[in-house]
């Protein structure tokens, strides 16, 4: 038996290190590459600065200034950032970009879904409008597009045009950045947002794009240190533990369905208050395979229940891009007060106003799902709050309500 658990370690070790010498291989040939050195005086990074409503939290400005120093060698960047939710990794990557645009070169950055993209680029805009020396150029030639699957021929074209004769510094969207008919003229910096929903052959595609361009990939999935480095052990890593000043701890805790209608009735509080809310489940339809509540039965019954006082409105992975763009659209204006959803919206949603997620079914979720979910809360001034139904109550001792308990225990994504 010792003989046998010695052999294992040994097999173990050696797969490993294989691993490891493949990735330092790999790392030493990225570094033999030629690459644009980024290395502007910082005039569009300081006007950012300036322009901001907030402080930099010490973590963002060192994570910034490291970025800041890859970008200045003349071999390719490979960072991996990872922050947890609400730590301001979009930041990191507006500054990159901002190195890359006083440069005069472009920059593009890849999301996984529609929405996500679509956050970014509202986010984006809003944030370099204010940025006296970056010339927007107004509604007939911007210097920031957007592309989705969905952007219509003619757009595709006027993009096209834009990135060939370099009036488009910054090029977000999905998928669709790695078609064959997108080509930028000077792509030196390549920013892949949640990291883990695309392939290496995506991301190496993107990269295509530009000759040897800097590559930040960025993920709100916390990684252990060793598996970050056994895992992506061919990237530098820099990690956002910090969160911003001020944000409140959203206060979680787990419900039976026995407590559903008080649960409720909170949410109609808050509804009333002037406050939004979702309401997660983890199926779409029903399925006679299972007892979970869909989001379509959930949307009936609440749209029933709230009818009177309150906008209750579905949104789902099966919809249309235009019927999801509109609901949320509206649902941030704050025309909806109560979002019935999937986890669509685990990504890339951003309404300050929206105080309560309720995940119904929370037992079917992963821990990192329901982070990510309630992320989506707590991200104005507003205490907010993580309601998890689930039959698993806390005082069972099975596995599902553990990782339950951990949600109620921490707001440490890392933890």
């Amino acid at each position: 038996a010792l003989g046998k658990h010695v052999m294992q370690r040994r097999l173990a070790f050696e797969e490993l290190l294989a691993q490891q010498l493949s990735l330092s291989k790999l790392r030493l040939q990225m570094q033999k590459q030629a690459a644009i050195a980024i290395a502007p005086q910082g005039k569009l990074y300081t006007q950012l600065i300036k322009n901001l409503e907030f402080e930099l939290t010490h973590a963002q400005q060192y994570v910034i200034n490291t970025v800041f120093e890859d970008l200045r060698n003349d071999y390719p960047m490979l960072r991996l950032v990872q922050g947890d939710v609400g730590s301001g990794k979009t930041l990191i990557a507006i500054a990159a970009c901002l190195q890359a645009i006083e440069a005069g070169q472009q920059a593009a950055i890849m999301a996984p879904t529609e929405i996500l993209a679509e956050q970014h680029y509202k986010s984006i805009c809003s944030v370099l409008t204010g940025i006296p020396d970056l010339n927007l150029g107004g509604d007939d030639t911007p210097c920031i597009r957007l592309l989705l699957g969905s952007t219509s021929d003619a757009e595709r074209t006027e993009i096209a045009n834009g990135l060939q004769d370099g009036s488009i510094k910054i090029l977000i969207g999905t998928h669709a950045l790695i078609q064959d008919s997108v080509k930028f003229s000077n792509l030196a910096l390549t920013v892949v947002d949640e990291q883990h929903r695309f392939g290496v052959e995506q991301r190496a595609a993107l990269r295509g794009k530009g000759n040897e361009p800097h590559l930040m990939v960025m993920t709100a999935t916390p990684i252990p240190r060793t598996l970050a480095l056994t895992r992506y052990g061919d990237q530098d890593l820099s990690v956002l533990d910090e969160l911003p000043v001020g944000r409140r701890p959203v206060r979680t805790g787990v419900r039976s369905p026995a407590r559903r209608d008080r649960v409720l009735e909170f949410a109609g509080e808050q509804m009333r208050d002037g406050r939004q809310v979702y309401v997660v489940y983890p199926v779409i339809d029903e399925s006679e395979s299972t007892d979970l509540t869909s989001a379509i039965t959930g949307f009936e019954d609440l749209t029933h229940r709230f009818a009177e006082a309150q906008i209750v409105e579905l949104l789902h992975g099966r919809m249309s891009t235009e019927e999801k763009r509109a609901v949320m659209a509206r649902f941030a204006k704050g025309d909806i007060h109560m979002l019935v959803t999937t986890t669509v919206i685990e990504v890339g949603v951003d309404v300050p106003n929206a105080t309560v997620m309720i995940v119904e079914h929370a037992e079917r979720f992963g821990l990192a799902q329901l982070h990510q979910l309630r992320g989506r809360v707590g991200r104005g001034a507003d205490q907010s709050y993580c309601i998890l139904m689930s039959d698993s109550a806390p005082a069972a001792q099975t596995g599902a309500a553990q990782r339950l308990q951990v949600l109620c225990d921490s707001e440490d994504g890392f933890r």
